[in-house]
């Protein structure tokens, strides 16, 4: 099974506080609406059917294939360089993922595709939700919820250095501030002279920045390291820390764990989008009533 920051097997969360604050209880109801190890299969096994498929259609045309994986790995792309890398690493990615001995982590290049697999599927899934409710069911992902990508990659991805240059939606908050703080940093190395790879060097400790990343973030080719997944058994309790209850010591509150913090965090930004969705909405609708006028 690949391993995220969270356990994709879990089953029913829930948040000691979600009864007596009903945007936590709908956050809490979303996510046990989820089952993200499905997710996660039919987000690579999808990438890679679609990819072989345009690959297959498109072998004598080079420039249209290159648009289609710029198009649909837009954060990957560049570090992978050719859709048979990508191939490859789906195929290790799917065949860690229907691992049941096992847990395989990721370095920042598995990281990127999987997040392109994921924003890919989802954006498929929820218009598949949309036209055709029936298929949409066949996938037992969500019962007939649409995913909110956003929300999961905050939940499921421990950083997202990988995406350091690129754009992240205001829900991404967190990963958006981190990544801001490293951009500014490579900005202020790059104008004091030093070349974009002697800057990420010198940004690389002060952020703590993993050597994978760095690779990454230089678009290096994928090195014979770098194609590993690593792996631990499936006994071992990588996610026991995250539900432990803390004892109200600076910075944590009492009787809560670090995955209750995390699913507090992600219905605090989720209401935030909702807020911002209702309030452009209702904007929208004034501006609407006074062009009647």
């Amino acid at each position: 099974m690949l391993a995220f920051a969270k356990d994709i097997n879990i089953k029913e969360p829930n948040h000691p506080e979600e009864d007596k604050n009903s945007e936590l209880k709908e956050y809490m109801d979303y996510q046990r609406a989820l089952d993200h190890e499905r997710l996660i299969y039919h987000a690579l096994d999808y990438s890679k059917t679609e990819l072989q498929s345009s690959m297959t259609e498109l072998q004598s045309e080079r420039e249209k294939l290159e648009d289609y994986i710029k198009n649909n790995f837009p954060i990957s792309y560049k570090a992978l360089k050719s859709a048979d890398t990508i191939i490859f690493m789906l195929r290790k990615l799917i065949n860690g993922h229907n691992s049941s001995n096992n847990w395989y982590r990721m370095n920042a290049y598995y990281h990127a595709l999987t997040y392109d697999c994921i924003n890919f599927f989802t954006a498929f899934y929820n218009t598949t939700i949309q036209k055709n409710s029936e298929k949409a069911k066949e996938y037992k992902i969500s019962n007939g919820v649409e995913v909110d990508f956003d929300d999961w990659a905050h939940l499921f991805f421990s950083d997202l250095d990988f995406h350091v240059g690129k754009t992240l939606e205001g829900s991404q908050y967190p990963f958006a501030k981190r990544n801001k703080a490293i951009e500014e940093s490579i900005t202020k190395e790059v104008d004091a002279g030093n070349s974009f790879e002697e800057a990420l060097q010198t940004v690389k400790e002060k952020h703590d920045i993993d050597d994978a990343s760095i690779d990454f973030l230089q678009n290096k080719e994928l090195s014979k390291d770098n194609m590993e997944l690593f792996y631990t058994s499936a006994e071992n309790p990588i996610y026991e820390y995250l539900t432990e209850r803390e004892d109200g010591s600076w910075g944590a509150v009492e009787g809560e764990s670090l995955l209750d913090q995390a699913y507090y965090l992600g219905s605090t930004l989720k209401v935030w989008v909702w807020r911002k969705k209702e309030d452009a909405e209702s904007t929208m609708e004034d501006m609407s009533s006074m062009l009647k006028k």
